[in-house]
């Protein structure tokens, strides 16, 4: 079967919306909740953050994010529990993103082949370098038909760039700025000279822009440069209004996309 990330870029070209949220928060069992309520919100793709303690990538929101939900006792363990049936009711593409560590600690075969079983299209590993990728889980990966999706920042060079491209299938990552997650900084202060060298390198894979995406009209202008957009720590705080899941999640994208 065709991997669910390449169909749905096949099929849309551009303004995809790309959402983030830490499993095991707010609440431990609200994982399935927001998928679905994602989805039927017209979302296109999700990140599901897998909760570290020692997430160095992320801004505070993300850290206290995934602080709240290891405290909840979220675990690798528990999430796959909690997804076993998602593809009975989601059809969009679920990625899952963190750090290697706990896939280290699960064992990589065992988790890939659980990211299979439950319908996982692909994974966002950022301390996982390539050349280890390659050399070694490249393989497991493709067994399994899961996209591992590489990063590139302002400061990645060209010829890594291309390296980047050639190894991957499914979309390129592309960081904004080099610094962490909802840094407050919006996108149209992030180098222009960065998205218009890119979009003119012409690679062969889709690229979605993330970090300090955050409304309308930063989702906007990043789609001019790319096929779309990741919305990360501006989703998470929706949940500290203390709304239900529904409505925090309907009020959340109505500002993003346009009815």
């Amino acid at each position: 079967m065709k991997n669910r990330i390449n169909q749905l870029f096949e099929t849309k070209k551009e303004n995809i919306l790309s959402v983030y949220f830490t499993a095991g928060h707010p609440n431990l069992n609200d994982t399935v909740e927001i998928i679905q309520q994602l989805e039927k919100n017209r979302v296109d793709l999700i990140e599901i953050g897998m909760p570290f303690s020692d997430p160095t990538a992320d801004g505070p929101t993300i850290q206290r994010s995934s602080e709240k939900a290891l405290k909840n006792g979220m675990s690798l363990k528990l999430l796959f529990e909690q997804l076993k049936d998602i593809r009975q009711t989601v059809k969009i593409p679920l990625i899952l993103m963190g750090y290697i560590n706990p896939v280290y600690q699960f064992g990589v075969e065992e988790f890939c082949e659980k990211c299979a079983e439950t319908g996982i299209d692909g994974l966002i590993l950022p301390d996982l370098p390539l050349d280890e990728f390659e050399a070694f889980y490249k393989p497991v990966f493709d067994k399994y038909n899961l996209h591992n999706i590489l990063l590139i920042t302002p400061q990645t060079g060209e010829a890594r760039i291309r390296q980047i491209d050639e190894a991957s299938s499914g979309f390129i990552y592309m960081v904004s700025s080099s610094s962490t997650t909802g840094s407050g900084k919006k996108v149209e202060d992030f180098q222009h000279e960065y998205f218009e060298r890119i979009k003119a390198m012409n690679l062969k894979n889709p690229r979605i822009i993330g970090f300090g995406i955050s409304d309308r009209a930063t989702f906007e202008n990043a789609c001019k440069y790319a096929s779309g957009a990741i919305i990360g720590s501006a989703f998470v705080k929706a949940f500290d209004s203390g709304n239900e899941i529904q409505e925090a999640v309907s009020q959340f994208v109505k500002q993003i996309l346009p009815v």
